[in-house]
């Protein structure tokens, strides 16, 4: 009786909350509770997943119901992992990049080569990266703009966007890319965006699609779509806001196709903790 009970409760929870546009895929294993990244690589039937900061080295392959199929071991330290992204040879790289207090100084992003994804535990090389316009770690408060959570691979370089710790700020990301090639490079800023200010619109996650059409930021709060924007400056296109009514910390996003996005959220509550699936068109 207890467990028809805590069941009808988990139920009557889900019933209880309004995921909007959102349609839920599955409800992720405990092994993903802090999921921060999200990829589907090519060359690849699995849905790639990472926890951040606080947890193994691993990476997780799941299959659309939320199984998972593969776990690897990935020889380098997870000081704050917080995205995933692949390139068309079905490399993987891993930004490890989070950076709450604006004071790290060994910033670096993972390469996964795609043949690394068959062993048990994974060889990898490492990119390492600065911002050119920090000089103060941390810098003053209302100076923090060099926190990062999102990025994607495009035309062989990577693309990160930071995350404002500006308080109300919160919505600034500056665009920068770095080569997507191991070795030991100075950022070059390339756009800057505006969302709300509310800590809730603050930059967690981003892609491309796979015709590089389309590009979406991810917030607490709402989807980003740019579209008709020019070589990479992927912040001066054409804006539409996708409001997200079901507030949970959303912290990972990939393309499905060109049409569709595929979203996490980490388990902050029993309603959250979910693989999501939202139509952008």
């Amino acid at each position: 009786m207890k467990k028809i009970a805590i069941l009808f409760s988990v139920l009557l929870c889900y019933s209880c909350q309004n995921f909007g546009q959102l349609q839920i895929l599955a409800d992720l294993p405990k092994a993903l509770e802090e999921v921060s990244g999200i990829e589907i690589a090519a060359k690849s039937s699995l849905i790639w997943m990472i926890n951040d900061s606080g947890n193994k080295p691993e990476l997780f392959g799941l299959n659309e119901k939320g199984e998972i199929i593969k776990e690897i071991y990935i020889r380098a330290k997870n000081h704050d992992w917080e995205d995933l992204t692949s390139d068309a040879n079905g490399t993987i790289y891993i930004g490890d990049f989070g950076n709450n207090k604006n004071k790290r100084k060994n910033l670096s992003i993972v390469i996964v080569a795609h043949n690394e994804l068959d062993e048990k535990k994974a060889e990898v090389d490492e990119i390492e990266f600065e911002y050119p316009n920090q000089n103060k770690f941390p810098p003053k408060k209302e100076e923090r703009y060099f926190d990062a959570e999102a990025f994607f691979y495009f035309k062989k370089y990577l693309y990160i966007f930071t995350k404002s710790r500006v308080k109300d700020n919160y919505g600034k990301t500056t665009l920068y890319k770095i080569p997507a090639k191991k070795g030991d490079y100075v950022a070059e800023i390339v756009d800057e965006f505006e969302n709300c200010n509310d800590f809730k619109c603050a930059i967690t996650a981003a892609d491309i699609s796979n015709d590089g059409k389309k590009v979406v930021l991810l917030s607490q709060s709402n989807v980003i779509v740019f579209t008709d924007f020019m070589g990479d400056k992927f912040l001066s296109g054409k804006v539409k806001i996708i409001p997200l009514k079901y507030p949970s910390q959303k912290e990972s996003i990939t393309f499905k196709d060109n049409n569709t996005v595929l979203i996490t959220d980490e388990r902050a509550r029993a309603s959250d903790g979910n693989l999501y699936q939202l139509k952008i068109d």
